[in-house]
Protein backbone atom coordinates (compact mmCIF):
# COMPACT_ATOMS: atom_id res chain seq x y z
CA UNK A 1 0.00 0.00 0.00
CA UNK A 2 1.49 3.14 -0.77
CA UNK A 3 1.17 5.96 1.31
CA UNK A 4 2.83 9.48 0.70
CA UNK A 5 2.62 11.64 3.98
CA UNK A 6 3.25 15.33 3.71
CA UNK A 7 3.73 17.22 6.96
CA UNK A 8 5.39 20.58 7.68
CA UNK A 9 2.85 23.62 6.44
CA UNK A 10 2.08 25.94 8.68
CA UNK A 11 1.26 29.95 9.07
CA UNK A 12 3.94 32.01 8.39
CA UNK A 13 4.53 36.14 7.61
CA UNK A 14 5.83 36.72 4.31
CA UNK A 15 9.38 36.41 4.07
CA UNK A 16 9.61 33.43 6.03
CA UNK A 17 10.78 29.86 5.57
CA UNK A 18 8.73 27.01 6.04
CA UNK A 19 10.24 23.24 5.35
CA UNK A 20 7.56 20.95 3.94
CA UNK A 21 8.44 16.90 4.46
CA UNK A 22 7.26 13.80 2.10
CA UNK A 23 7.58 10.50 3.44
CA UNK A 24 6.95 7.99 1.11
CA UNK A 25 6.06 4.44 1.89
CA UNK A 26 5.16 1.12 -0.05
CA UNK A 27 7.16 1.75 -3.33
CA UNK A 28 9.57 -0.34 -4.25
CA UNK A 29 10.44 -0.02 -7.09
CA UNK A 30 13.66 2.54 -7.81
CA UNK A 31 12.61 4.61 -10.82
CA UNK A 32 10.22 7.42 -9.66
CA UNK A 33 9.61 11.31 -9.06
CA UNK A 34 8.24 12.87 -6.22
CA UNK A 35 6.51 16.07 -6.91
CA UNK A 36 4.91 18.78 -4.85
CA UNK A 37 2.07 20.23 -6.24
CA UNK A 38 0.04 23.45 -4.65
CA UNK A 39 -3.83 24.60 -5.13
CA UNK A 40 -5.07 28.00 -3.52
CA UNK A 41 -9.04 28.44 -3.49
CA UNK A 42 -10.66 28.90 -7.07
CA UNK A 43 -7.57 27.57 -8.81
CA UNK A 44 -6.24 24.77 -10.58
CA UNK A 45 -4.01 22.35 -8.96
CA UNK A 46 0.36 23.40 -10.20
CA UNK A 47 3.47 21.87 -10.15
CA UNK A 48 5.82 23.54 -7.97
CA UNK A 49 9.15 21.44 -7.81
CA UNK A 50 10.17 18.05 -8.60
CA UNK A 51 12.83 15.52 -8.26
CA UNK A 52 13.97 12.43 -9.80
CA UNK A 53 14.50 9.83 -7.62
CA UNK A 54 16.87 8.16 -9.90
CA UNK A 55 19.31 10.69 -10.88
CA UNK A 56 18.49 13.61 -8.43
CA UNK A 57 17.46 15.80 -11.36
CA UNK A 58 15.08 18.90 -10.03
CA UNK A 59 12.65 21.27 -11.41
CA UNK A 60 11.09 24.23 -10.55
CA UNK A 61 8.10 26.53 -11.32
CA UNK A 62 9.51 30.14 -12.40
CA UNK A 63 7.26 31.13 -9.65
CA UNK A 64 9.00 29.55 -6.96
CA UNK A 65 12.62 29.51 -8.31
CA UNK A 66 15.39 30.52 -6.36
CA UNK A 67 13.06 30.62 -2.93
CA UNK A 68 12.69 26.98 -3.21
CA UNK A 69 14.82 23.98 -2.86
CA UNK A 70 13.72 20.15 -3.27
CA UNK A 71 16.00 17.75 -1.81
CA UNK A 72 15.85 14.06 -0.89
CA UNK A 73 16.81 11.39 1.71
CA UNK A 74 17.39 7.87 0.16
CA UNK A 75 17.61 6.72 3.98
CA UNK A 76 14.96 8.04 5.06
CA UNK A 77 12.81 7.90 2.07
CA UNK A 78 11.46 11.40 2.25
CA UNK A 79 11.70 14.32 -0.03
CA UNK A 80 11.91 18.15 1.30
CA UNK A 81 10.82 21.31 -0.03
CA UNK A 82 12.63 24.03 1.55
CA UNK A 83 10.81 27.39 0.92
CA UNK A 84 12.32 30.50 1.79
CA UNK A 85 11.02 34.16 1.20
CA UNK A 86 7.74 33.27 1.37
CA UNK A 87 5.18 34.89 -0.36
CA UNK A 88 0.78 35.54 -0.05
CA UNK A 89 0.62 33.76 -3.05
CA UNK A 90 2.37 30.63 -1.79
CA UNK A 91 -0.71 30.25 0.05
CA UNK A 92 -1.69 27.27 -0.82
CA UNK A 93 -2.56 23.32 0.29
CA UNK A 94 0.51 21.72 -0.47
CA UNK A 95 0.46 17.66 -2.22
CA UNK A 96 3.69 15.26 -2.38
CA UNK A 97 2.78 13.39 -5.38
CA UNK A 98 4.59 10.50 -7.11
CA UNK A 99 5.23 9.57 -10.82
CA UNK A 100 6.35 6.17 -11.91
CA UNK A 101 6.49 7.79 -15.93
CA UNK A 102 8.66 8.51 -17.96
CA UNK A 103 9.97 12.01 -18.93
CA UNK A 104 11.96 15.04 -18.03
CA UNK A 105 10.92 16.80 -14.44
CA UNK A 106 9.36 19.74 -16.52
CA UNK A 107 7.32 17.55 -18.08
CA UNK A 108 6.60 15.26 -15.11
CA UNK A 109 5.33 18.79 -13.09
CA UNK A 110 3.48 20.05 -15.48
CA UNK A 111 1.46 16.44 -15.72
CA UNK A 112 -0.90 16.58 -12.89
CA UNK A 113 -2.72 14.06 -14.05
CA UNK A 114 0.09 11.84 -14.58
CA UNK A 115 0.77 11.68 -10.91
CA UNK A 116 0.04 8.01 -9.52
CA UNK A 117 -0.30 8.39 -6.34
CA UNK A 118 -1.05 11.90 -4.38
CA UNK A 119 -1.04 12.28 -0.49
CA UNK A 120 -3.12 13.78 2.04
CA UNK A 121 -2.26 17.82 1.48
CA UNK A 122 -0.54 20.34 3.98
CA UNK A 123 -2.03 23.62 4.49
CA UNK A 124 0.58 27.09 3.83
CA UNK A 125 -0.79 30.37 4.56
CA UNK A 126 1.49 33.24 4.22
CA UNK A 127 -0.17 36.56 5.99
CA UNK A 128 1.18 39.74 4.23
Amino acid sequence: DVQLQASGGGLVQAGGSLRLSCAVSGFTFGHYAIGWFRQAPGREREGVSCISRSDESTYYADSVKGRFTISSDSAKNTVYLQMNNLKPEDTAVYYCALSDGDGSMRYVCSNVDGMRYFGKGTQVTVSS
